[in-house]
């Protein structure tokens, strides 16, 4: 009984995050629209807000690790970009056709993940997507590393996977999924340009110079 009452309490949560915005939505009001008779019963099962979006993680988090994981491991010698951006992009977007709260979790996922500061990070909440992380860093120049491109390409993914569950189901979400991936890859693979490089390295030795006017002061 108290399993079905926490799944539910999940449930609804995940629908009134994702209609309304994470920050929208109080606890009082998901149990209430949950039909909980204890308007405390979310901090009850999940102690506040971080702790449901701990559990709507666990509830999408695995099958999305596991299909990544699928496919980082089908991969066979040197990956290219494409690969890699598949394997970010593809077991996401599986969850648009997912019936269970699926086009909810990416509209989640995008709310928090397009913030200067998360006050969630499903990220962190994902194995397959560290290793994802791992592999890729040998493929960038070290110029690029200190772009963050992999981040970027993340939260790019995530937005757009959002924008697209705001209107699921959709009868075949394949050409969006495809041209998701495209994208993305191009974004991994494309090189600093000249002005970028060297507004980069200027950059760095500004840095540096701050790093040791701090370690020796006058």
């Amino acid at each position: 009984m108290a399993a079905d009452t926490a799944a539910n309490l999940v449930t609804t949560a995940e629908r009134l995050f994702a209609e309304r915005g994470v920050d929208a939505v109080s606890l009082r009001e998901i149990a209430r629209e949950a039909g909980a008779r204890n308007v405390m019963a979310v901090q009850y099962h999940f102690t506040d807000r971080a702790g449901v979006l701990a559990a709507i993680a666990d509830k999408h988090l695995p099958m999305v690790d596991a299909r990544r994981d699928a496919l980082l491991d089908s991969i066979d010698g040197e990956p290219s970009m494409r690969t890699m951006a598949a394997a970010l992009v593809r077991p996401l977007a599986a969850k648009l056709a997912d019936p269970d709260g699926g086009p909810a979790f990416l509209r989640i996922h995008a709310d928090l993940l397009n913030r200067p500061v998360p006050t969630f990070d499903f990220t962190g909440h994902s194995s397959s997507l560290q290793r994802w992380r791992r592999l890729l860093e040998p493929m960038f120049d070290p110029v690029a590393v200190t772009l963050h491109p992999r981040l970027g390409a993340l939260v790019y993914a995530a937005v757009e996977l959002g924008r697209r569950a705001a209107t699921a189901p959709h009868a075949d979400d394949r050409l969006f999924t495809s041209h998701l991936v495209d994208t993305v890859a191009a974004m991994l693979d494309a090189s600093p340009s000249e002005e970028t490089r060297s507004l980069a390295q200027e950059r760095q030795a500004r840095r540096s110079r701050q790093s040791r006017t701090i370690a020796n002061p006058s």
